[in-house]
């Protein structure tokens, strides 16, 4: 493996930037023929996407039909919201991204489970796969880091003097992540991309997008939210208490694990499309942050989503071997002098964003 890092070039010269994606795309693709490894998930993961649908399911299935104490009866609702935020994170961003599997009909059927998280396919891809992916922290592109106005994520957005208590607030609204895809964001996103022509782009129609949209929002209706009062002998209040609270755990999981790795303060933020680098794979590792990348519980259940360097590097390869090439990627950065952002800890990431969140609450910011 050859080594460039006495290589004295300046790193924002273009064709060093090329050479640098060019020997990083051929060292990962050696990995795997010397390793004989399929870039796709396996077996590994096929017990995993079990064990995830198990920890989402069996508490509900529990909940429905067993007869618990209260402090059990909440408990099993947190878990359901773990489980719901670990399918979402290990079992469907790997579908939709057609890295779960091999085989397309099992990347479809792991993506579907997006559906289980109360989000709709077409919109989780366009908005992730397409926009995400493409202008990652691009200031008016990027909606993962678009909020509405109702936190400030981006230093472009303008200040509001509500954002003085984004710091308080911000968690609050992480939580209702899935809720606000439950019942608004999906029909109003479908819509406004229909508008956009980006339904289009992807191959399919309004009609047949929202006709799958309504089918799958009533199957969620019925089955999370009409069921439980139908079948748990509790008072109704309880019951949506629990509801709530499964939602709020489950958005408030995926939704700081996503910002961890993006709305921080040593990642680069783009003001519009001129500022954005030119070579796809700098732009990535400058808007892009690893975390925790040594604890491998927390890897597992994450679905590798603390290597996002290496996710946004390399969508089509499965978050099973994200721990292996991140070395690679990481000696190849070094190598050509080119910024590796990580956080060895989790808990030191999570202070970072509160303090990014803080710095932009501030209407010097």
């Amino acid at each position: 493996m050859k080594n460039n890092s006495n290589v004295s070039v300046n790193n924002d010269d273009k064709e060093f930037q090329k050479y640098f994606h060019k020997l990083l795309n051929e060292r990962i693709h050696k990995y795997f023929q010397e390793h004989n490894l399929s870039p796709k998930g396996n077996k590994e993961l096929y017990i995993k996407a079990i064990l995830l649908l198990m920890s989402y399911f069996v508490p509900y299935i529990v909940l429905l039909f067993a007869n618990v104490s209260t402090p059990v009866f909440y408990g099993l609702w947190v878990l359901m919201g773990l489980g719901m935020a670990g399918v979402g994170m290990g079992v469907m961003h790997d579908g939709n991204h057609g890295s779960f599997s091999k085989y397309d009909f099992m990347n479809r059927m792991a993506g579907f489970t997006m559906f289980l998280l109360s989000g709709n396919v077409i919109t989780w891809k366009i908005q992730h796969n397409i926009l995400h992916h493409t202008y990652t922290n691009v200031y008016g592109k990027d909606e993962d880091v678009d909020t509405g106005g109702l936190i400030r994520l981006h230093p472009e957005q303008k200040w509001r003097p509500i954002y003085r208590l984004q710091p308080l607030y911000a968690p609050l609204l992480y939580g209702l992540l899935t809720l606000n895809w439950l019942l608004i964001k999906d029909f109003v996103q479908l819509y406004r991309y229909h508008k956009e022509g980006l339904l289009k782009q992807a191959g399919t129609t309004y009609r047949k997008e929202l006709l799958i949209l309504i089918i799958t929002k009533l199957v969620n209706y019925f089955v999370f939210l009409i069921l439980p009062f139908v079948l748990i002998d509790r008072v109704w209040y309880e019951i949506l208490t629990g509801i709530l609270v499964m939602h709020f755990t489950a958005g408030i999981t995926l939704s700081f694990i996503f910002q961890m790795a993006h709305v921080m303060p040593d990642v680069k933020q783009i003001a519009d499309l001129s500022s954005k680098e030119k070579i796809w794979s700098i732009h990535q590792l400058a808007t892009t942050a690893n975390f925790a990348r040594k604890n491998k519980i927390l890897t597992w259940y994450l679905g590798g989503l603390n290597f996002q360097i290496e996710h946004h590097l390399f969508p089509h390869i499965s978050h099973i071997h994200y721990p292996e090439i991140s070395e690679i990627v990481k000696q190849t950065a070094e190598e050509f002098n080119i910024k590796y952002m990580e956080y060895k800890r989790f808990s030191r990431a999570l202070v970072e964003h509160f303090r990014y969140l803080i710095y932009l609450s501030k209407q010097t910011s």
